[in-house]
């Protein structure tokens, strides 16, 4: 190739979608440690071996085994869920789970369903039965004790598996295990993918990562549609970028969720809840080594993971907040925000929400809107649940069980935020999905009445004071137990209020909590706080209140509140009741000396014109005005001339 036509070749590289190999030297991949920077999960209905049969068509009940196996420690309980056919559950049936060492939840509509597992099972069927293996292999053992098998499957770290009962006459006439198996027609699973690789250059001192998804053509499942789900950690910043490669013909759905990160897609692409704009992807290298060059390329020097997956319709990407990833602090640069992500992208960096374990409270200041402007109203998923807006802030405050807002365990409440613009006479609505974090910890209020409605931090003397301790706990809720609660004030000694869930001091008693809900536990009490006669009335106070589990896990929660007087009989702060009234008693006093003394200067100092006479014939009792007085002096002289 002549010196004239070798500049042409990093811009014919570019048309053909293909980069240098050579970016990529310096970063080869290895499988990625002991704690992976993302959780994949991919769903599927081919499994690493497995058959189906008809046989079961031949006895009273079909049969469907399923064998699980683990690369690692499960962290989550398997969730099996069996389908019946769509007629109902109109047939016997068995599920044989093998699946040693692992938390399982199986949940059917069948009520006849018999269950034969070695996991611990998490559900309320009671029908569970150990599987034995001793009479020779599972499949043996299965076929002698039920005569049939109308499946089996062999699956390896599942996150959740959905059997579909029914039998297919069609099936061999014998379950004969085959390598890659497709089991559509009784199963559909999500699993987990550990097969994850990462590199990065040595020079780097960055902390610019690329997460790559490979997604690899099946002929057998020809797809067009991939949705892939993307979950980060909270307030994570945006020095990442996420690659996903397929065939040109995909579409790729992604349901992006507390993340900013800039995205490089094959084929198209649309991205909720910010747009169902479908946006053109770019052709991408097809090889691992150009997907690296492809990221050194955009300047994100790491690579996270790279993952190549099987074909699938459904994706799921978790993020985690790895420290090989940010293995240099450096100033994250945002990506720019269009006209479609804008409010998305404000929300989730201003992250207003704020949960309790009963309550979700917005707080969003005007002034933060400003850059989407002609906000007309906010409100949730439930659009009667708006927000409150004065000059400063819009807000909204609301139980968790309302507005449409739905709970994962004890850990995130999911909701809406829905925007509603007004440009001219359009009016658009702009919606922005996001998850609120329920802390794990105790809480505790004071409430002026037995109602338990407005919380407040005021504490009145010789006054009942209610109070509410509670905390969310989904793994075990019963093991949770409040185990005392004491006040303390500056100068006294403290006082045990409630242990045990007894009361410990006079005035005290124990009231009886609203059912717990979906793991959550509610203690209540009431308590009168009496100050001694003639002592002092502190300023404030300290409620504190310990739960814990039977393991002496302890969550310890504090309380300072305000201590109000409402008479100040004996406050020694201030003035007591016989100094308040000989206060008032002597102003009255001085108030009416000193009227009476005006009054008195005012009726013996009367003008000078008052002391003189007017005239010889002027009489004594004379009460006429001075203006008067002056006209009857001056008319005298007048008449005395014209007599003269």
């Amino acid at each position: 190739m002549g010196p004239r036509t070798a500049p042409l070749l990093p811009l014919l590289l570019a048309l053909l979608g293909r980069t240098e190999p050579g970016r990529a030297e310096g970063c080869d991949l290895q499988p990625v440690a002991l704690e992976p920077p993302i959780a994949l999960s991919y769903a599927t209905s081919t499994v690493p071996r497995g058959c189906s049969s008809s046989s079961s068509l031949r006895t009273s009940r079909e049969v469907h085994v399923l064998s699980v196996e683990w690369s690692k420690a499960p962290s989550s309980p398997l969730k099996v869920l069996v389908a019946p056919r769509a007629g109902g559950c109109t047939r016997s049936a068995v599920l044989i789970l093998v699946c040693s060492h692992c938390f399982a939840t199986i949940t059917s509509p069948c009520p006849d369903l018999v269950i034969h597992t070695d996991a611990r099972l998490d559900t309320g069927i009671t029908s569970a039965l150990a599987v034995s293996t001793g009479k020779g292999p599972l499949l043996a053992w299965a076929r002698d004790a039920y005569g049939g098998i109308t499946s089996y499957s062999e699956l390896r770290d599942p996150r959740w598996v959905q059997l579909r009962l029914g039998e297919d006459p069609a099936s061999p006439p014998d379950c004969i295990p085959q390598e890659r198996f497709d089991a559509t027609l009784h199963l559909e699973t999500e699993v987990f993918f550990h097969g994850m690789k990462g590199c990065s250059r040595g020079d780097t001192q960055s902390t610019r990562a690329a997460h790559i998804i490979r997604l690899q053509p099946e002929p057998s499942f020809p797809i067009t549609e991939v949705n892939l789900t993307l979950s980060c950690p909270e307030r994570a910043v945006s020095n990442q970028i996420l690659i996903l490669q397929s065939w040109a013909n995909i579409t790729w759905s992604l349901s992006v969720n507390n993340c900013h990160i800039q995205f490089l897609v094959s084929g198209s692409y649309k991205i909720a809840p910010i747009s169902s704009l479908l946006l053109p992807g770019e052709l991408l290298p097809d090889s691992e080594r150009g997907l690296i060059a492809k990221a050194f390329e955009k300047n994100y020097s790491i690579i996270a993971s790279y993952s190549t997956i099987p074909a699938s319709t459904r994706v799921s990407l978790e993020i985690q907040d790895h420290e090989a990833v940010r293995r240099v602090p450096v100033t994250p640069t945002a990506p720019s925000p269009t006209t479609y992500s804008l409010p998305h992208v404000l929300l989730l960096m201003l992250q207003p929400w704020k949960c309790t374990d009963e309550t979700m409270e917005i707080v969003i200041a005007r002034s933060h809107l400003e850059p989407i402007k002609d906000v007309v109203n906010i409100t949730l998923r439930d659009i009667s649940c708006q927000a409150e807006k004065n000059a400063t802030h819009f807000m909204l405050r609301t139980p968790l069980s309302h507005c449409g807002t739905s709970l994962e365990g004890w850990e995130h409440a999911k909701n809406e935020l829905i925007l509603n613009l007004a440009k001219g006479a359009v009016l658009r609505s702009v919606r922005v999905a996001f998850q609120c974090k329920i802390p794990r910890e105790l809480f505790l209020r004071l409430f002026p009445t037995a109602a338990f409605e407005a919380p407040q931090a005021e504490l009145e003397v010789n006054k009942e004071a209610f109070v509410q301790a509670s905390m969310r706990w989904e793994d075990h809720p019963a093991d949770l137990q409040l185990k005392e609660c004491w006040l303390a004030a500056p100068g006294r000694e403290p006082v045990l209020l409630v242990q045990g869930g007894e009361a410990r001091s006079a005035g005290v008693a124990v009231l009886q909590g609203p059912p717990s809900a979906r793991g959550r536990k509610v203690w209540r009490f009431r308590f009168t706080y009496v100050v001694p006669e003639g002592g002092r009335v502190p300023f404030s106070a300290t409620l504190k209140c310990k739960a814990g589990l039977q393991n002496n896990t302890i969550f310890e929660k504090v309380l300072e509140v305000t201590v109000k007087d409402g008479w100040r009989l004996t406050n020694n702060r201030g003035l007591g009741l016989a100094a308040v009234l000989g206060i008032t008693f002597g102003a009255f006093l001085i108030g009416a000396l000193l009227t009476a003394g005006l009054w008195y200067i005012y009726s013996h100092t009367r003008p000078i014109s008052k002391l003189q006479p007017v005239s010889s014939t002027a009489p004594a009792s004379e009460s006429s005005s001075t203006n008067h007085s002056i006209g009857s002096t001056q008319s005298t002289p007048c008449s005395t001339s014209s007599m003269a």
